[in-house]
C-alpha cells in the first residue's frame, strides 16, 4: 500500500527531468529511462524512504546507478541539484510551455530549435501567423490547438485546484485554532463555497486581540512572504504561490462578516436588496435598521437569514441560481453529505493502471465505513492504461469472489470503465459486459469530434442494456483540456430513457459533471453516481470533492445511487 507523499514527490521530479531532456533534444533512451523510473516509483507498493535507507534502490527494475543516486539525493534532501542545473539550461519561458495543454516537450524542442521562440507571446503570434504549420509533425490543426491551449492556460492562470486550496486552507485553520485569542474561525470566500478552482484563500476570525492574531498568522511556517499586514486584514503568499487573506472582526459581527466574505457577489447583491425592501441595511458588520442605524443581528449567519424571513442557505448554493427564492418559499434541498455515501463505484486496481491490490483497496474502503466498493478497471483496447483482456477479466472476477468470501461485512463488485469507441460501440462485447456487476462507460480516445459526432457516440453507448453509468461525462481536465462540445439536453434525455446514471467524477482536475450541468440533469430527473476515479489509496479520499460538487448542483441523498444500501442498489442497477 502506497500512502507516502515522498514516492509521489520523487516521481514528479523524475518526470520533470524527462520533459526537460526532451526539450533539450537529448537521446530518446535517456529520457525514457527517467520516465520508466518515475513510473516504477509512482506505483511502488512500499515507501521509497525505506528502500533508500535499506540500500535497495537498484533492486527496482529499470533503475540504474545514475538514477539511483539522484533518487537518494531527493529522498535525503527533498530536492535535486541536477534538476536545478537543467532548468537553468532552458531559455526564456520554455518551461512554462509545458503548462499549455497539447504542447509536449518534443513539440517545444522543435518550436525553439526551428523558430527560436522562447516566450508564450511569441508562440501565440507565430500560431496566428501560420508559422508552425510547416514544421515536421505540426499543421494548421496543431496551431489551432496550441492557441486554444494558451487561451485555456490564461483563463485558469493564478487559480488553484480545489484540493490544493482545501488542504492549504484547513492546514492554516488548524494552525490558527491553537492560538488562545481566536474565538471563532472559518474558511470564507470561494473555498467555503467549494468552487472547482480557487483564486485565493479567505479566512475569517473573531477576536478582541486582532494585532496578536496578525502576528501569529504571519509566523505560519509555510509562508513565502508577507504581502500586507494591517490591523484587521493581513495577506500572505504561501510557498506553493497561493495567497491567503485573513480578516479579524469583533464577535458581534462574525456572522455577518462570514456571510459577506463567503459571497458570491451575486448572492450578496440580492441579499442586500431584500434587506433594503424589509427596512434594513446589511453589510459585513451586521444587519441594521435602515432609518436608525441600530444594530439588529450579526453574531450568527443563521440569524441574518432568519431575520430576513429566509431559511439558512448552505454556502455551496450561494450563487444566485434560485437559492434565495427557494429559501423564502422553504423549498431548499436537504443537501447530500459525505457521511451519506455507502461506497465508491470508480476505483482502479493494479489490474489496469491503478497502483493498489484489490485486497488493499477493500481494506481501505472498510476504514472509510463503506458497505460496497466497485473495482472498475479500464477495458481491453486502452493499452496505455493496461486495459483488461477477457482473460484478465476472468482472473479478476475469481480474485474478487475469493476476497468477498473473506469479507462478509463489505460487498466487492467487479466493475469496468469500458471505453466508448469512436463509432459508439463498446470496447467489450455483451458476453463480457454481462459478467460485470456494474458497467461504467467513458471516452478515452479520439477526442477531436464535432458536437453531433461526440453526442451520438455517447448516446449509442447508452443503448447497451448492460451500461449503468457514464464516467466523467464531458471529459474535461481543468486547466488542461476543455470539455467536449456536447448536446447535453440530448444526452440527459437519452440517459433518462435508458436509466443510465451520470457520474460526478471526484478527481480534483475533473469534477465532471460540473455543478451547472448537475442542476439541469437533476431537473430532468436523472440519477447520479459519485466516483473518485482512484488510482491510489489516498485518491479514495477525493470523495469529498465529488460531494461538494453535487451539493453545488443541489443534489440530495436520494439523487445519488451510492447512498443506497446494497439491497436497494441491486434493484436500481437493473436497466
Amino acid at each position: 500500500m502506497v500512502t507516502s507523499m515522498k514516492n509521489k514527490h520523487v516521481a514528479e521530479i523524475l518526470y520533470e527531468i524527462a520533459d526537460l531532456l526532451d526539450i533539450k533534444g537529448d537521446i530518446f533512451f535517456k529520457t525514457r529511462a527517467y520516465r520508466i523510473a518515475a513510473q516504477k516509483i509512482e506505483t511502488l507498493d512500499e515507501d521509497i524512504e525505506i528502500i533508500v535507507e535499506e540500500k535497495r534502490i537498484k533492486t527496482i527494475p529499470g533503475i540504474g546507478e545514475a538514477i539511483a543516486k539522484k533518487i537518494k539525493e531527493i529522498v535525503q534532501t527533498g530536492k535535486l541539484e541536477y534538476l536545478e542545473k537543467l532548468k537553468k539550461e532552458i531559455p526564456g519561458e520554455l518551461l512554462n510551455f509545458l503548462d499549455i495543454p497539447g504542447v509536449g516537450p518534443k513539440k517545444i524542442s522543435a518550436i525553439y530549435k526551428k523558430l527560436n521562440i522562447t516566450k508564450i507571446d511569441e508562440l501565440k503570434k507565430a500560431c496566428k501567423q501560420g508559422k508552425l504549420r510547416d514544421l515536421e509533425g505540426f499543421g494548421e490543426l496543431t496551431e489551432r490547438n496550441i492557441l486554444r491551449g494558451i487561451k485555456l492556460k490564461e483563463k485558469t492562470s493564478g487559480r488553484a485546484l480545489l484540493n490544493l486550496a482545501y488542504d492549504n486552507g484547513n492546514s492554516y485553520i488548524n494552525y490558527l485554532e491553537k492560538f488562545d485569542h481566536v474565538n471563532r474561525i472559518s474558511i470564507a470566500g470561494s473555498l467555503r463555497r467549494m468552487k472547482e478552482t480557487i483564486g485565493d484563500i479567505d479566512i475569517l476570525v473573531s477576536s478582541d486581540k486582532p494585532e496578536k492574531i496578525m502576528d501569529y498568522f504571519t509566523k505560519y511556517p509555510k509562508i513565502q512572504r508577507v504581502l500586507l499586514k494591517g490591523k484587521t486584514k493581513t495577506s500572505v503568499l504561501l510557498k506553493d504561490n497561493l495567497q491567503v487573506d485573513l480578516r479579524v472582526v469583533k464577535d458581534e459581527s462574525y456572522g455577518s462578516a462570514l456571510q459577506y466574505f463567503t459571497g458570491s457577489k451575486e448572492h450578496n447583491v440580492k441579499m442586500r436588496s431584500i434587506s433594503l425592501k424589509k427596512g434594513y441595511k446589511l453589510n459585513e458588520y451586521g444587519l441594521f435598521n435602515k432609518k436608525t442605524e441600530k444594530y439588529i443581528v450579526g453574531k450568527k449567519e443563521e440569524d441574518i437569514y432568519k431575520k430576513l424571513g429566509m431559511k439558512f442557505i448552505d454556502p455551496e448554493l450561494r450563487e444566485n441560481r434560485g437559492e434565495i427564492q427557494a429559501s423564502i418559499k422553504n423549498k431548499l434541498p436537504t443537501l447530500v453529505k459525505l457521511k451519506d455515501i455507502k461506497g465508491d463505484f470508480h476505483v482502479h486496481s493494479n489490474y489496469s493502471d491503478g497502483s493498489e491490490k484489490i485486497k488493499d483497496l477493500v481494506e481501505y474502503a472498510k476504514k472509510l465505513g463503506y458497505l460496497y466498493i466497485a473495482i472498475s478497471d479500464h477495458s481491453q483496447s486502452l493499452k496505455i492504461a493496461q486495459g483488461l483482456s477477457e482473460e484478465k477479466v476472468n482472473k479478476k472476477i475469481k480474485e474478487i469472489e475469493k476476497i468477498n468470501k473473506k469479507n462478509p461485512e463489505i460487498k466487492i463488485l467487479c466493475g469496468t470503465e469500458c471505453d466508448i469507441k469512436a463509432d459508439g460501440t463498446l470496447d467489450y462485447p455483451d458476453k463480457i459486459l454481462k459478467k460485470f456487476d456494474i458497467v461504467g462507460i467513458g471516452i478515452h480516445t479520439k477526442f477531436k469530434m464535432t458536437q453531433k459526432e461526440a453526442t451520438n457516440r455517447i448516446i449509442k453507448g447508452f443503448e447497451n442494456k448492460y451500461v449503468n453509468f457514464l464516467a466523467h461525462p464531458t471529459c474535461r481536465l481543468i486547466g488542461r483540456r476543455e470539455p467536449f462540445e456536447l448536446d447535453m439536453e440530448k444526452i440527459f434525455d437519452k440517459a433518462r430513457e435508458t436509466n443510465t446514471y451520470m457520474e460526478i467524477n471526484s478527481f480534483p482536475d475533473r469534477l465532471d459533471l460540473n455543478d451547472f450541468y448537475i442542476k439541469i440533469a437533476k431537473e430532468k430527473k436523472i440519477g447520479f453516481v459519485i466516483g473518485t476515479d482512484a488510482h491510489m489509496l489516498d485518491h479514495m479520499n477525493f470523495m469529498k470533492y465529488g460531494i461538494s460538487t453535487a451539493r453545488r448542483g443541489w443534489l440530495e441523498k436520494k439523487d445519488i445511487l451510492n447512498t443506497y444500501p446494497y439491497d436497494k442498489l441491486e434493484k436500481k442497477l437493473e436497466k
